[in-house]
């Protein structure tokens, strides 16, 4: 009987689901962009690895100063502005322009969740990732 009600209590456990890192008053963050989807207009659209695509393997956040910028362990030293910054009903909303591209982000501050996009003209790479605090 007590294996039983072990067992329950295991099972219930491991049914819940996992919550991610809280973001919310971070101002500091450590994002992992997923794989990324290229599209070209007039073309199908390819799947590619983050590196494959010059997106460095782990994006750091800092929004008081208001930057993107590749980690020091990457052997780049990659940095962008964030122009405009909002933070609304549980999501971080960053965007910014840099070298006929633009860029918009929306990271979830219950769960970490990551939705990146890069655009120009005619082109777009978009990818899931996740963030937690740095």
């Amino acid at each position: 009987m007590t294996y039983k009600i072990a067992a329950f209590i295991l099972a219930l456990l491991f049914a819940l689901p996992v919550a991610g890192d809280v973001l919310k008053d971070v101002d500091r963050m450590l994002c992992v962009p997923g794989p990324v989807s290229h599209c070209v207009a007039g073309e199908a659209c390819s799947f590619e690895a983050p590196e494959d695509e010059f997106i460095p393997k782990f994006i750091e956040v800092d929004l008081k100063r208001k930057t993107l910028a590749s980690t020091g362990a990457s052997g780049e030293d990659r940095s962008t502005s964030i122009q405009n910054q909002t933070r609304e009903a549980g999501y971080i909303f960053l965007q910014g322009v840099e070298n006929g591209r633009t860029f918009s982000m929306v990271i979830s501050e219950i769960t970490g969740d990551l939705t990146f996009v890069v655009a120009t003209d005619g082109e777009t790479a978009s990818m899931f990732g996740d963030c937690t605090p740095d």
